[in-house]
């Protein structure tokens, strides 16, 4: 199958209002000591040991394109030179459309990145500038032509539903203009107010407006409809691309498959055991340094719980969880395991029990959350030790 790993660039040239992942702003950072770091986090790390076939690679934010073409081109001729990337068939890097040079495109271009993903968030002016983003919609073009010139043929756009003054309307026509780019991906997420952004200091001010509960639904079903009628079928709960364009590395999480962090504040699950790496940059590069590794919190993931994160992160996906390879990779029968669970889901509309697979109704789209919560802490720890 081959590993995955995630690498996290935490710089961003502006600090958006909704944002609470791992970030700094990019000014009189340590930025080529962090790179440095982290092709040593690399080097050291049982992937480029034991030269495991890598078949996944994301590089995720921040901003990786905060970061120089020369620093892009130093890490990612790092990652040539240490791990094994024969079997590798995904590279993503998340990009900025205002950061999307021609340069930064090239360089990713050479060493093997075949997947971009723009953070474009909506194509309306006042509601970018209400959200902190600092790129135009005007300027999203532009990437997208600039990327294509650069030779990229899987791009991927993400929106977001329910932002501050956001309209149905509002939402209906930056997915019209996202649609109108042709791009092999479209994901939309649904905005979370989460604690340490400007956003939920806002909420709590009680200077927050946020759409009403009916438009989030009412853009979300816009959503699925839309991107149908476009030849995007949707694939996960929030994530839709054309046929053979389903972001391999994603589905890794979904799948409940292991996968390598590297970087500050970065997440890994391996043989059972989820850890993060330390958040502060100057730690993280400190800590490297010392020992090689930044690892702070790590969780011994117990059999009831791994088999709970195999339900509620398989029935993301649309197709939901086919019984017979639970059954096999698991060593359990999902409709005995989780009876009364799955009846529950059933009964409240969230859940159709099929014969060969287990999977979200249309309700449960909307409410994906409650039916995952069915799910959570349900197992007895002392029977599945």
């Amino acid at each position: 199958m081959g590993d995955s790993i995630y690498i996290h660039i935490p710089f961003c040239e502006h600090i958006c209002h909704y944002c609470d992942f791992n970030k700094v702003f990019l000014e009189n950072q340590p930025v080529d000591a962090y790179v440095d770091a982290l092709i040593k986090e690399v080097q050291l790390s049982p992937q480029a040991r034991e030269q495991r076939p890598i078949r996944t690679i994301y590089i995720g934010g921040g901003t990786p394109t905060a970061l120089t073409a020369k620093q892009l081109e130093t890490l990612c001729q790092a990652l040539h030179k240490e791990l094994n990337l024969s079997a590798l068939i995904e590279w993503s890097v998340e990009v900025n459309p205002d950061s999307a040079t021609a340069d930064r495109l090239n360089v990713m271009k050479r060493f093997g990145v075949n997947r971009l993903s723009l953070g474009v968030q909506t194509f309306s002016q006042p509601i970018l500038t209400e959200i902190g983003r600092t790129h135009s919609p005007e300027g999203v073009h532009e990437a997208i032509q600039k990327a294509r010139e650069s030779g990229f043929t899987n791009l991927s756009v993400d929106l977001m539903l329910g932002l501050p003054n956001q309209s149905v309307a509002d939402f209906k026509e930056s997915l019209e203009k996202a649609l109108e780019l042709d791009v092999e991906h479209i994901s939309a997420y649904m905005l979370k107010v989460e604690k340490q952004t400007v956003f939920y200091n806002r909420k709590k001010k009680g200077t927050l407006s946020l759409p009403p509960e009916e438009d989030d639904v009412a853009m979300y079903d816009l959503l699925t409809e839309m991107t149908k009628a476009h030849g995007l079928y949707q694939y996960e709960l929030s994530n839709f691309g054309k046929p053979g364009y389903e972001s391999q590395h994603n589905l890794v999480y979904w799948n409940n498959l292991s996968y390598a962090g590297f970087g500050a504040g970065a997440s890994g699950y391996e043989g059972r055991v989820r850890y993060q790496n330390i958040n502060p940059i100057q730690k993280y590069i400190d800590a490297i340094n010392q020992n090689g590794i930044a690892h702070y919190r790590r969780h011994d993931v117990s059999t009831a719980e791994y088999l709970e994160e195999a339900v509620f992160l398989g029935l993301r996906k649309r197709a939901g969880i086919k019984k017979a390879d639970f059954k096999e990779r698991y060593g359990f029968d999902l409709d005995q395991l989780f009876k009364y669970e799955i009846a529950s889901g059933v009964k409240k509309g969230l859940l159709k029990d099929g014969e060969t697979a287990l999977a979200l109704t249309e309700e449960g789209l909307l409410l994906a959350n409650e039916a995952f919560e069915l799910f959570v802490a349900s197992l007895d720890e002392t029977l599945y030790s």
